[in-house]
């Protein structure tokens, strides 16, 4: 008898290891492999991707961007994408935050070829890579397995994104409580190198800079009579300009970015403040002398910010569609 219930005990302690093993995945490369037939759910995304880039370049930079905006709250669970009247969308700081329909068209595109199985995370993940391949930055490999979570909330969007304003010192602190490290700062902010600013994350530089009544003096001139037309001090108009204001560079993935910001061409504070900071202008430099060196680093950064905070296994929720949970 004292056999069969020490036999009953281990079956039982069987079960249960093997369900909490079942429960717990993690990241990895190709997850999806298999899980739709013969479909390659990575190929599909990297096609709606190209039909959008075609239609509307700045779709680039919206996925690049928004991929930062949801991993930096709550980690990478898609909780960008969720509506509310409190969610992360209605934030002050994703104001002018563009790229949700987009991924919702994903979404819809992956559903109909592969319904149920991949997540509105892992959607804009890979919808990410696909965006900065078509743009000019190396192709690299993705990690899927996430799940979507369920909780948005515009309070922690705004907790959480750093500011244009925030000083060098602040954001590498922000960035190490991610997991991040101050090269993976440098070079995440590169995405920079494509899409556009509005006039509300910068006018305070053009006229009364940290309530000086002047300008920020790091801004180039020539550059700042430009500024004032697009944002006249007057007008409530939220226009925008370009980040890199090289000439038809503004929806690439290259190291123009860094040439500008050294030459006092920063649109936002941040992106001036990271080249004249001790802290972080060498590496500026370096990205900004070798075409090369930043190619080579923004992919495995961006692989490196999809960890953040994921959701594996039983946790979180395949979502039907991006904006709602099911």
């Amino acid at each position: 008898m004292r056999g069969v219930l020490i036999f009953l005990i281990l079956v039982i302690g069987v079960i249960l290891f093997s369900q909490v093993g079942h429960c717990y995945g993690q990241l990895k490369v190709g997850f999806y492999h298999g899980k739709c037939g013969e479909k390659n759910v990575e190929k599909v995304i990297y096609d709606v991707v190209q039909q959008k880039i075609a239609s509307d370049p700045d779709t680039v930079s919206d996925l690049v961007r928004l991929s930062f905006h949801d991993c930096f709250v709550r980690g990478c669970d898609a909780s960008i994408l969720l509506d509310g009247e409190n969610a992360e969308q209605k934030a002050p700081i994703n104001q002018g935050l563009g790229g949700i329909k987009t991924v919702n068209d994903i979404k819809i595109a992956v559903e109909k070829e592969c319904p149920g199985v991949v997540s509105c995370a892992d959607v804009l993940v890979i919808g990410a890579r696909a965006s900065i391949a078509l743009a000019g930055g190396k192709w690299y490999d993705v990690e899927t397995g996430r799940r979507d979570g369920r909780i948005s909330l515009k309070s922690e969007a705004q907790a959480n994104i750093p500011p244009p304003e925030m000083p060098i010192p602040k954001a590498i602190e922000l960035f190490a409580k991610k997991g991040l490290n101050k090269d993976d700062f440098v070079v995440l902010l590169g995405g920079h190198t494509v899409g556009t600013a509005h006039c509300h994350s910068f006018k305070k530089r053009l006229y009364n800079f940290h309530n000086t009544g002047k300008p920020d003096q790091t801004i180039n001139q020539s550059l700042l009579q430009l500024l004032r037309k697009t944002c006249p001090i007057n007008t409530q108009t939220d226009n925008e300009t370009f980040l890199d204001q090289t000439p038809n560079s503004h929806f690439k993935i290259d190291n123009d970015y860094y040439k500008q910001i050294l030459s006092y061409n920063g649109i936002l504070e941040i992106d001036q403040n990271m080249a004249l900071s001790p802290l972080t202008r060498g590496l500026v430099k370096g990205l900004a002398y070798n075409p090369t060196h930043f190619l080579d680093l923004f992919g495995p950064a961006m692989v490196k910010m999809a960890r953040i905070g994921v959701l594996t296994g039983c946790h979180g929720e395949i979502r039907k569609t991006c904006g709602s949970v099911n």
